[in-house]
């Protein structure tokens, strides 16, 4: 793809300004039904925009510091999974909601037993009538204290072999039977739980796609997920930027270590890299494809590339790196530390970078799958 911007007045600029003008402060609400939240998505959720029309808008709602939804996982996860394989009901009921913000969803996907073997899960659902019941437990469930839905995958057909006889469902979390539990991580903050069902019962139509067929459906989750956790920022598309710590820098007026300047070249050509990864990705989605295994290449560069962020922000800021007040060349503190404790989970969130790897190595490289045992 051509990546030159078109100019200042390219019309689908204006026609962004022009909507911007009519709606100065637009809700999540505004935004979703202007198809702006996921504008490379069909009507009537998104405008089907091409690639470059994409950028255009972000970059006009950028510079009118105008902000999309926060719902990550919904708008990231569960999202396309629903307009992938839902019903035209489940579409019409879940995607307004979840694109303007408005409901937030959480993922249950991840087993104590079963975490890179994802397929190994034996969280059941048994179907009792027009319900079905649901026992397990899931962990690492990022929001799920906050979340309104959760997307489920439990096992229906305990006999099929271990990628079949899975079936993937929309959960309330406010179902009875289910318990929340906080996961508190060493930074202090309180992302993760565990969730244990106990005869959680939900409604047949709760069901997405094909009943045992949910594996095909987690898959196309999973590289979502592989490809929103690694856009934008260094924590999971959230945080600062290699931008970022290169303009504190540049504004301290630099450093005359050659081994920090060469890091910091190192982060800029990573940055630089993963922008055009991200590119290309929009642009298969735009073709209708989804995200291969470019996914687990984009995820495995940003994950690492976000490690090196946060340690370089510590190194830079000298001994007092060690401490929990002070950051990089005078900045805020609370945000580097908070980063650098966290950076560990970036290369095991939403599969390893082992499991990546392999990913890579079996569909990239056509490498025979590891040896049954």
């Amino acid at each position: 793809m051509d990546f030159d911007l078109p100019p200042d007045d390219d019309p689908r600029r204006l026609a962004v300004r022009d909507w911007l003008a009519a709606h100065p402060s637009p809700s999540g609400r505004d935004l979703a039904e202007a198809g702006y939240v996921v504008p490379h998505w069909p009507p009537p959720y998104g405008i089907d925009a091409d690639p470059i029309h994409q950028i255009l808008i972000d970059e006009e709602l950028t510079a009118a510091g105008v902000s999309r939804p926060s719902n990550p996982i919904g708008i990231g996860w569960a999202g396309p999974t629903i307009l992938h394989a839902g019903t035209d009901e489940q579409q019409q009921r879940y995607l307004p909601p979840l694109l303007a913000g408005e409901e937030i969803w959480c993922q249950l996907f991840s087993e104590p037993d079963a975490g890179s073997d994802l397929a190994s899960l034996t969280t059941r659902a048994v179907r009792d009538g027009d319900e079905w019941i649901v026992n397990g437990q899931k962990i690492w469930t990022s929001l799920g204290h906050q979340a309104r839905f959760g997307i489920l995958i439990a096992r229906t057909e305990p006999d099929a072999p271990k990628q079949q006889g899975i079936s993937y469902f929309i959960c309330p979390m406010d179902s009875p039977g289910i318990e929340i539990q906080p996961i508190v991580e060493m930074t202090g903050a309180h992302t993760f739980n565990q969730v244990f069902f106990t005869d959680v019962r939900l409604p047949a139509d709760a069901l997405v796609g094909e009943v045992h067929r949910g594996w095909t459906l987690a898959k196309v989750t999973l590289s979502n997920e592989r490809v929103s956790l690694s856009s934008g920022g260094a924590l999971w598309g959230r945080g600062p930027t290699a931008g970022d710590l290169i303009d504190v820098v540049r504004e301290a007026g630099g450093t005359t270590d050659p081994l920090l300047r060469q890091r910091l070249a190192q982060l800029h050509i990573e940055d630089e890299i993963l922008r055009l990864v991200r590119l290309r990705t929009v642009t298969a989605a735009i073709r209708g494809e989804p995200p291969g295994p470019e996914a687990s290449i984009r995820k495995v560069l940003a994950d690492e590339h976000g490690q090196a962020i946060m340690g370089l922000a510590k190194d830079l800021a000298g001994p007092g790196g060690m401490l929990a007040d002070r950051g990089p060349l005078g900045t805020d503190p609370a945000l580097w530390h908070y980063g650098f404790l966290f950076a560990p989970a970036l290369t095991v969130g939403g599969g390893t970078g082992e499991v990546q790897r392999n990913i890579i190595s079996e569909r990239v490289l056509g490498l025979p799958h590891d040896p049954e045992v």
